[in-house]
């Protein structure tokens, strides 16, 4: 039989007011579902709230949560409703002083299948994640679903091919990076353009290096930094998920919410990774210097 995965993106603007977030974000997951049945539904980075990582706030941590909790609970009851697969990024409240940005996928029947703590943390004008952040713990383990084993990563993680690799080669049949990434006003039209086109290319490497679809959510819309140390971010939108080729299968535009649903041909990617055949082909024996920082 055809194996295939219908898939819902979900791109929206956010506010300071994080309950008018959330719910929000579930009446949106709750429309798509009654109207579309998909399978599996991804969101954006920290969804809950404003991107509060452009400054160095401490009162920003109140915004944490423990998981589980009755914030997560919600989210449980949310999937089991949409009977899909239901892929979150929360703010992990993991002990006083310790957090997380993390993923928490919950399956068809509200359980948590699994979470994945993001890796690599930038720090960055607009982008002081490092000040919120833990690293995660976890390592790049695949989630299994009732609907199959996720490679669930977050934003930063997206560019580098180390992450998708490892993710690939221990499992993972979709690549999936809730994000928060946008422009700061002072670039060029030109600048703002290589940024968006080389973090689309990037991410459609992966699914052509390891023959699996991937699937990228953003958020949309202005934020202004709160401090005045820069204009603001301007989130560059364009979820889109793609096939096992890079192919491009939806995207979103770069100004607007969106919710869409895709067609995941699981089988093409058998079918590719049969014509295109990168894991036979490793030399896995010559690899060693990339454990290293650089090779002087």
């Amino acid at each position: 039989m055809k194996r295939t995965i219908k898939a819902a993106l979900i791109q929206q603007s956010k506010s300071a007011d994080v309950a008018e977030n959330r719910n929000r974000m579930v009446a949106a997951v709750k429309k798509i579902a009654e109207t579309e049945r998909p399978d599996l539904i991804v969101l954006q980075e920290l969804h809950d709230s404003l991107y509060f990582c452009q400054s160095e706030d401490v009162n920003a941590f109140d915004l944490a949560i423990a998981i589980p909790s009755e914030v997560t609970e919600r989210y449980s009851r949310l999937a089991r409703e949409a009977n899909a697969v239901l892929v979150t990024s929360l703010f992990e409240r993991r002990a006083p002083g310790l957090y997380h940005n993390t993923a928490v996928v919950f399956d068809r029947d509200g359980s948590i299948a699994g979470k994945y703590r993001k890796m690599h943390i930038p720090d960055d004008p607009a982008y002081y994640e490092k000040y919120y952040f833990t690293p995660g713990d976890m390592g790049f383990k695949p989630i299994d679903t009732s609907i199959g084993r996720l490679g669930v990563m977050v934003c930063w993680d997206q560019w580098y091919p180390e992450a998708a690799r490892v993710m690939a080669l221990s499992g993972a049949e979709i690549l999936i990076y809730p994000t928060a990434i946008g422009w700061e006003s002072t670039d060029s039209a030109e600048e703002k353009e290589r940024q968006l086109q080389a973090w689309i290319t990037i991410q459609r490497s992966h699914a052509v290096a390891n023959g699996i679809p991937v699937i990228s959510v953003n958020r949309t819309g202005f934020e202004p930094d709160t401090t005045g140390m820069t204009n603001g971010i301007t989130f560059w939108g364009h979820s889109f998920a793609a096939g096992p080729q890079g192919e491009i299968l939806e995207m979103a535009p770069a100004d607007k919410e969106w919710v869409k649903t895709v067609e995941l041909d699981m089988e093409r990617s058998e079918n590719v990774r049969r014509w295109w055949p990168f894991l036979r082909d490793r030399r896995i024996d010559a690899y060693t210097p990339i454990l290293k920082r650089y090779n002087d």
